[in-house]
Protein backbone atom coordinates (compact mmCIF):
# COMPACT_ATOMS: atom_id res chain seq x y z
CA UNK A 1 0.00 0.00 0.00
CA UNK A 2 2.93 1.92 0.91
CA UNK A 3 4.67 1.99 -2.54
CA UNK A 4 1.22 2.63 -4.41
CA UNK A 5 0.68 5.51 -2.11
CA UNK A 6 4.08 6.71 -3.04
CA UNK A 7 3.52 5.86 -6.40
CA UNK A 8 0.44 7.86 -7.09
CA UNK A 9 1.82 11.12 -5.62
CA UNK A 10 5.01 11.03 -7.94
CA UNK A 11 3.03 10.62 -10.78
CA UNK A 12 0.21 13.60 -9.36
CA UNK A 13 3.42 15.66 -9.22
CA UNK A 14 4.09 14.60 -12.64
CA UNK A 15 1.45 15.34 -13.78
CA UNK A 16 1.41 19.37 -12.50
CA UNK A 17 4.29 19.91 -14.22
CA UNK A 18 3.53 18.52 -17.66
CA UNK A 19 -0.03 20.53 -16.94
CA UNK A 20 2.01 23.78 -16.44
CA UNK A 21 4.22 22.91 -19.02
CA UNK A 22 1.83 22.16 -21.96
CA UNK A 23 -0.26 25.08 -20.60
CA UNK A 24 2.16 27.22 -21.39
CA UNK A 25 3.33 26.43 -24.64
CA UNK A 26 0.27 27.63 -25.74
CA UNK A 27 1.72 30.98 -25.60
CA UNK A 28 4.15 29.72 -28.78
CA UNK A 29 0.54 30.24 -30.90
CA UNK A 30 0.31 33.67 -29.15
CA UNK A 31 3.72 34.26 -30.12
CA UNK A 32 3.53 33.86 -33.64
CA UNK A 33 0.37 35.76 -34.07
CA UNK A 34 2.41 38.96 -32.52
CA UNK A 35 4.77 38.16 -34.64
CA UNK A 36 2.76 38.07 -37.88
CA UNK A 37 0.97 41.04 -36.71
CA UNK A 38 4.28 43.10 -36.21
CA UNK A 39 5.53 42.21 -39.37
CA UNK A 40 2.25 42.81 -41.24
CA UNK A 41 2.25 46.56 -39.34
CA UNK A 42 5.85 46.92 -40.57
CA UNK A 43 6.28 46.44 -44.28
CA UNK A 44 2.52 46.72 -45.25
CA UNK A 45 1.17 49.03 -43.08
CA UNK A 46 4.67 50.97 -42.16
CA UNK A 47 3.63 51.54 -38.61
CA UNK A 48 5.54 49.12 -36.68
CA UNK A 49 4.08 48.95 -32.63
CA UNK A 50 6.20 49.64 -30.10
CA UNK A 51 5.65 46.64 -27.84
CA UNK A 52 5.64 43.67 -30.03
CA UNK A 53 9.71 42.99 -29.73
CA UNK A 54 9.58 43.16 -25.78
CA UNK A 55 6.24 41.15 -25.85
CA UNK A 56 7.76 38.20 -27.77
CA UNK A 57 11.01 37.92 -25.98
CA UNK A 58 8.98 38.13 -22.70
CA UNK A 59 6.37 35.02 -24.01
CA UNK A 60 9.43 33.15 -25.55
CA UNK A 61 11.25 33.42 -21.63
CA UNK A 62 7.73 33.21 -20.11
CA UNK A 63 7.49 29.38 -22.26
CA UNK A 64 11.33 28.97 -21.42
CA UNK A 65 11.18 28.86 -17.54
CA UNK A 66 8.24 27.63 -16.76
CA UNK A 67 8.81 24.57 -19.02
CA UNK A 68 11.51 23.69 -16.47
CA UNK A 69 9.75 21.37 -14.63
CA UNK A 70 8.01 19.60 -17.18
CA UNK A 71 11.36 18.93 -18.43
CA UNK A 72 12.34 17.69 -15.00
CA UNK A 73 9.41 15.51 -14.48
CA UNK A 74 9.96 13.92 -18.03
CA UNK A 75 13.79 13.00 -17.84
CA UNK A 76 14.72 16.11 -20.63
CA UNK A 77 17.18 17.15 -19.20
CA UNK A 78 21.04 17.42 -20.97
CA UNK A 79 22.62 14.17 -19.42
CA UNK A 80 25.75 12.07 -19.97
CA UNK A 81 23.95 9.24 -20.85
CA UNK A 82 26.72 7.54 -22.48
CA UNK A 83 28.06 6.59 -18.81
CA UNK A 84 25.07 7.26 -16.99
CA UNK A 85 23.30 4.51 -18.36
CA UNK A 86 25.98 2.01 -17.99
CA UNK A 87 25.50 2.14 -14.01
CA UNK A 88 23.52 -0.15 -11.91
CA UNK A 89 20.39 1.96 -10.77
CA UNK A 90 21.34 2.14 -7.30
CA UNK A 91 24.71 3.45 -8.49
CA UNK A 92 22.80 6.07 -10.61
CA UNK A 93 20.31 6.98 -7.65
CA UNK A 94 23.24 7.70 -5.05
CA UNK A 95 24.81 10.09 -8.14
CA UNK A 96 21.19 11.70 -8.88
CA UNK A 97 20.57 12.31 -5.23
CA UNK A 98 23.84 13.59 -4.31
CA UNK A 99 23.88 16.27 -7.01
CA UNK A 100 19.94 17.20 -6.36
CA UNK A 101 20.89 17.97 -2.15
CA UNK A 102 24.49 19.48 -3.06
CA UNK A 103 24.02 21.37 -6.62
CA UNK A 104 20.06 21.56 -7.07
CA UNK A 105 18.57 22.50 -4.17
CA UNK A 106 20.21 25.73 -3.18
CA UNK A 107 20.21 26.96 -6.46
CA UNK A 108 16.34 26.82 -6.45
CA UNK A 109 15.75 28.11 -3.04
CA UNK A 110 18.31 30.94 -4.21
CA UNK A 111 16.35 31.51 -7.20
CA UNK A 112 12.76 31.60 -5.31
CA UNK A 113 14.11 33.85 -2.78
CA UNK A 114 16.10 36.13 -5.39
CA UNK A 115 13.14 36.22 -8.01
CA UNK A 116 10.85 37.18 -4.84
CA UNK A 117 12.56 40.23 -4.02
CA UNK A 118 12.57 40.92 -7.94
CA UNK A 119 9.68 40.69 -8.80
CA UNK A 120 7.86 42.69 -5.68
CA UNK A 121 10.47 45.68 -6.68
CA UNK A 122 9.38 45.53 -10.27
CA UNK A 123 5.66 45.37 -9.37
CA UNK A 124 6.50 48.00 -6.40
CA UNK A 125 7.50 50.62 -8.90
CA UNK A 126 5.16 49.34 -11.71
CA UNK A 127 8.35 48.40 -14.12
CA UNK A 128 7.98 48.87 -17.91
CA UNK A 129 10.32 47.60 -20.47
CA UNK A 130 13.34 49.89 -20.95
CA UNK A 131 12.86 49.81 -24.88
CA UNK A 132 10.78 52.89 -25.62
CA UNK A 133 7.66 55.49 -23.91
CA UNK A 134 5.68 52.78 -25.38
CA UNK A 135 6.85 49.49 -23.85
CA UNK A 136 4.77 47.01 -21.56
CA UNK A 137 4.82 46.33 -18.57
CA UNK A 138 7.39 43.75 -17.70
CA UNK A 139 6.49 43.24 -13.62
CA UNK A 140 3.98 40.15 -14.42
CA UNK A 141 6.33 38.44 -16.48
CA UNK A 142 9.05 38.71 -13.44
CA UNK A 143 6.74 37.14 -11.38
CA UNK A 144 7.29 33.93 -13.52
CA UNK A 145 10.78 33.63 -12.00
CA UNK A 146 9.86 32.54 -8.25
CA UNK A 147 6.94 30.42 -9.82
CA UNK A 148 8.97 29.02 -12.10
CA UNK A 149 11.24 28.34 -9.36
CA UNK A 150 8.21 26.87 -7.02
CA UNK A 151 7.36 24.56 -9.68
CA UNK A 152 10.76 23.02 -9.83
CA UNK A 153 11.40 22.77 -6.21
CA UNK A 154 8.29 20.95 -5.93
CA UNK A 155 9.48 18.73 -8.76
CA UNK A 156 12.72 18.25 -7.69
CA UNK A 157 11.31 16.86 -4.27
CA UNK A 158 9.46 14.02 -6.74
CA UNK A 159 12.83 13.36 -7.96
CA UNK A 160 14.52 12.95 -4.60
CA UNK A 161 11.52 10.43 -3.67
CA UNK A 162 12.19 8.59 -6.81
CA UNK A 163 15.72 8.49 -5.76
CA UNK A 164 15.32 7.04 -2.16
CA UNK A 165 12.45 4.38 -3.77
CA UNK A 166 15.58 3.54 -6.10
CA UNK A 167 17.92 3.41 -3.52
CA UNK A 168 14.96 1.10 -1.69
CA UNK A 169 13.86 -1.34 -4.19
CA UNK A 170 16.97 -1.45 -6.60
CA UNK A 171 14.88 -0.15 -9.73
CA UNK A 172 13.47 3.34 -10.62
CA UNK A 173 9.89 3.73 -9.49
CA UNK A 174 7.82 4.79 -13.24
CA UNK A 175 7.19 8.44 -13.94
CA UNK A 176 4.52 10.13 -16.02
CA UNK A 177 6.59 10.94 -19.50
CA UNK A 178 5.38 11.50 -23.05
CA UNK A 179 9.16 11.42 -24.28
CA UNK A 180 10.27 8.17 -24.75
CA UNK A 181 13.80 7.56 -24.89
CA UNK A 182 15.59 5.71 -27.94
CA UNK A 183 17.04 2.38 -26.55
CA UNK A 184 19.33 2.13 -28.55
CA UNK A 185 19.63 -2.06 -27.85
CA UNK A 186 16.18 -2.59 -29.10
CA UNK A 187 17.23 -0.39 -31.68
CA UNK A 188 19.83 -3.09 -32.90
CA UNK A 189 17.83 -5.72 -32.48
CA UNK A 190 15.19 -4.30 -34.98
CA UNK A 191 17.85 -3.95 -37.37
CA UNK A 192 19.35 -7.43 -36.70
CA UNK A 193 15.60 -8.75 -37.26
CA UNK A 194 15.29 -6.53 -40.87
CA UNK A 195 18.45 -7.61 -41.80
CA UNK A 196 17.49 -11.44 -41.24
CA UNK A 197 14.26 -11.23 -43.11
CA UNK A 198 16.24 -9.11 -46.10
CA UNK A 199 18.95 -12.74 -46.21
CA UNK A 200 15.80 -14.49 -45.85
CA UNK A 201 13.61 -13.17 -48.81
CA UNK A 202 16.79 -13.21 -50.70
CA UNK A 203 17.31 -16.88 -50.49
CA UNK A 204 13.20 -17.26 -51.18
CA UNK A 205 12.38 -17.89 -47.45
CA UNK A 206 10.11 -15.66 -45.27
CA UNK A 207 9.98 -16.06 -41.38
Amino acid sequence: WGHDWMQSVLLAVDQLSAFVGKLFAWAILVMVGLITYEVFMRYVMRSPTAWAYDMGYMLYGAIFIMSGAYALSTAAHVRGDVIYRLWRPRAQATVDLLLYLVFFFPAIIALVYAGYNFAEFSWRIGERSSSGPGGPPVYHFKTLIPVAAAFLFIQGLAEVARCIVCLRDGRWPARLSDVQEVDIEAAKRMLEDAELDTTLSAGGTRR
